[in-house]
């Protein structure tokens, strides 16, 4: 990420609650923010509470006497490698549909030179105004980035469009649009988390695999523009919101939703930590404890990648091997036998349940490593490799 000044600014309406989250998650993730508001904002949350998690003052005022020249709105935009406004109000909106500049905010909101982004917040009445619909058209005709709104129960009471997206959501947007679309147009079929292979109606056999990985690549494929269909085993994370989602529970289950959407996609990485071996017969009843001995007998599970490799004209495979032991002759062992393009291999010891990693890429030219980092940043560098060697 090359830019990471943002301005935040912050309109009244009860969503101002969550800007506070909002901006612990950004300043989390690496930018600096500095904070804008209302005074209709002021209402609802303390500018206090934002400087405390900014860690830098902040603005209310157009007239504020801390800038010596007297021109936020000038020194405030032209710092900032994009404004981003959350919550922002019916009322906001339509200032900035009809170019009003009454206020801090909306005067450096007019007088930027960088991108603005806005995540709309109101009553679901006033999102359905034919006004504010007019005013969303203009903006997003401006080449304003308009995040948002969700639908659900609102402070009011009432159910429906017009919740500001939650602050996780919102900076997985606002980390979009920093990013370059390398990948626009391009769709791609991707596996994640473990398998769960029923014994019976209880038990089952699964590993210890958290998704963390799977989920991170997803994360960085939707910000390099790509179309991403993640099938997923059971996990407790959230999928990236913009990615569609199929939940499976067996490698059967997972096998059957990569061949039915496996056809039109230009990459398939196989993130998913499949089970080996499933029970021959699962019993549909729970099998009682006795003090006799238990045998089971395990067959194979079909092999996801290799079908997929395997296909008359494949999509660019990306595989994945997580090693006990022997990790560079295993992992290009697997990548030659299933004649796939790039392998990316990890110790399981260092990977599995953890929140970084690090990793080695196998192709053709050799071995090419990542060094240790947290599992997004090694997830990006991991998708541009992909796109930046041509493979698409």
């Amino acid at each position: 990420m090359n830019k990471s000044h943002l301005v935040l600014g912050i309109t009244g309406g009860i969503a101002a609650y969550k800007s506070a989250e909002l901006v612990r998650q950004l300043v989390k993730q690496g930018y600096t923010v500095q904070v804008a508001m209302t005074d209709a904002a002021c209402h609802f949350i303390t500018p206090t509470t934002l400087q405390a998690l900014s860690g830098k003052p902040v603005y209310t005022d157009q007239w504020d006497a801390i800038i010596p020249n007297g021109m936020p709105h000038i020194n405030l935009s032209r710092e900032a490698d994009a404004i981003v406004v959350a919550p922002a109000s019916a009322d906001f909106i339509a200032k900035l549909a009809n170019g009003l500049a009454d206020d801090l905010l909306s005067t450096l909101c007019l007088a930027r030179n960088c991108p603005l982004l806005i995540a709309p917040a109101m009553n679901k009445e006033m999102w359905l105004n034919p006004a504010t619909q007019r005013n969303i058209k203009q903006l997003i005709s401006d080449g304003v980035q308009i995040m948002g709104p969700d639908s659900g129960i609102q402070a009011c009471g009432e159910t429906g469009m017009g919740r500001m997206l939650e602050p996780e959501r919102l900076t997985q947007l606002i980390a979009d649009s920093f990013q370059p679309k390398l990948l626009s147009g391009k769709k791609i079929l991707m596996t994640a988390g473990p398998t769960y292979e029923a014994i019976d109606a209880v038990r089952g056999i699964t590993n210890r695999s958290s998704g963390k990985m799977g989920y991170a690549i997803c994360q960085a494929a939707l910000e390099l523009g790509a179309e991403v269909i993640l099938v997923s085993g059971p996990t407790a994370l959230t999928a990236p919101f913009q990615a569609k989602t199929i939940e499976v529970q067996s490698a059967a289950q997972m096998f059957d939703a990569v061949k039915c959407n496996v056809a039109g996609c230009d990459i398939f990485i196989a993130v998913a930590a499949v089970a080996d071996y499933r029970v021959a017969q699962e019993s549909i009843q729970k099998i009682k404890k006795s003090s006799s001995s238990l045998t089971l007998e395990l067959i194979p599970n079909p092999d996801i990648l290799a079908y997929v490799a395997a296909l008359a004209n494949p999509p660019y495979c990306v595989g994945f091997a997580a090693e006990s032991e022997n990790l560079a002759a295993y992992a290009e062992q697997k990548r030659l036998a299933k004649k796939l393009p790039l392998l990316v291999g990890n110790l399981a010891s260092q990977a599995i349940g953890s929140d970084d990693n690090e990793i080695l890429l196998f192709d053709d030219n050799g071995i090419h490593p990542l060094p240790r980092a947290d599992k997004l940043t090694l997830a990006r560098q991991l998708m541009q490799y992909i796109a930046q060697k041509g493979a698409i």
